[in-house]
């Protein structure tokens, strides 16, 4: 703040502060379609928070994905910023300053922001993994944590702890994050990554070059086959997670697993040929997921409010 700036007063705070949420909910719009549906079943006072870590994440994600022309740079710098003011309490950046409110509000650790900017930032120079061991050990920055950031904003169950519920968050989140891997494999390679395990590629004899060169054969469907396994057990660790949660909560868990989980199915209806198109859960599809979600969670309000007048 300069000398000839004046400080905001609170309904201006606010006002920043509302602005703020849109823009991150605008971002999960456009770039999340799968996850922004998902998110409209959860009730109003969880939803801002969920659009803006989904937005601080994109945003870091973008700098390394569509990078100017310092990544490294605008990388450290954004991520600087972030941390300086999670400690002072306000940003003038809408994301930021989302993200800031939102970890403050839920006491989320500023230990899984760390771990999540450090992930985005070995993507720099990280272009490959050698086993299943060292895709997990990415994934902790770049998935568990985001599971991680969620739980205090979803809620446990009366009588589960955030502890109990953390290891099936943290699974849900790297199926999700190996579902992308598996779904955008042919542009990861574009930009000189390749997610997969090496030794299972090695197993299959798939090479780097073969996927650089999208070429599809009966050695990368059986990878591919593989590795759609390795994603459907991690979706099966994350289920006794959801009882787990708030019961408002649940039915967006559900919908965000089924549209995600789709795009296994859809995988393995195209055959596995990823390599030269973009397998998506067609739009009716998703608009049906979300129709029976809706009306669980509807049943669910309605038995709280009911439960509260009688109470």
């Amino acid at each position: 703040m300069t000398a000839t700036e004046r400080p905001l007063s609170t309904a201006e705070r606010q006002e920043r502060l509302d602005a703020a949420y849109r823009f991150c909910a605008a971002v999960n719009a456009e770039h999340g379609k799968s996850y922004h549906l998902a998110t409209r079943l959860l009730t109003a006072d969880r939803r801002p928070a969920v659009h803006a870590l989904y937005a601080a994440a994109r945003t870091a994600d973008d700098l390394v994905d569509h990078p100017g022309a310092d990544p490294e740079g605008d990388l450290a710098d954004w991520s600087r910023a972030l941390l300086a003011e999670l400690e002072a309490g306000w940003s003038d950046d809408p994301v930021r300053l989302a993200t800031v409110n939102t970890y403050r509000r839920y006491a989320i650790p500023v230990e899984h922001l760390v771990d999540f900017l450090a992930a985005m930032t070995s993507d720099l120079t990280v272009t490959g993994y050698a086993d299943m061991a060292a895709v997990d050990r990415y994934m902790w920055g770049s998935a568990s944590v985001i599971g991680l950031q969620v739980l205090p904003v979803l809620g446990t169950a009366p009588g589960v702890t955030r502890e109990e519920a953390a290891p099936h968050a943290i699974a849900l989140g790297e199926a999700f994050q190996l579902t992308n891997f598996l779904r955008d494999v042919a542009e990861d390679a574009d930009r000189g990554r390749v997610y997969l395990p090496a030794d299972v590629m090695a197993a299959h004899g798939v090479t780097r070059e073969q996927i650089a060169a999208k070429r599809y054969d009966a050695r990368f469907r059986a990878l591919m086959q593989e590795m759609v396994a390795i994603v459907r057990r991690r979706y099966d660790d994350a289920a006794p997670g959801t009882p787990m949660l708030a019961a408002e909560s649940r039915d967006c868990v559900r919908a965000a697993t089924a549209l995600y989980g789709g795009i296994l199915t859809e995988i393995e209806r195209a055959d596995f040929r990823v390599l030269d198109r973009r397998v998506t859960v067609s739009k009716p599809r998703r608009l049906g997921i979300f129709a029976r979600r809706l009306a669980s969670a509807q049943t669910v309000r309605l038995r709280q409010r009911a439960g509260s007048r009688q109470a």
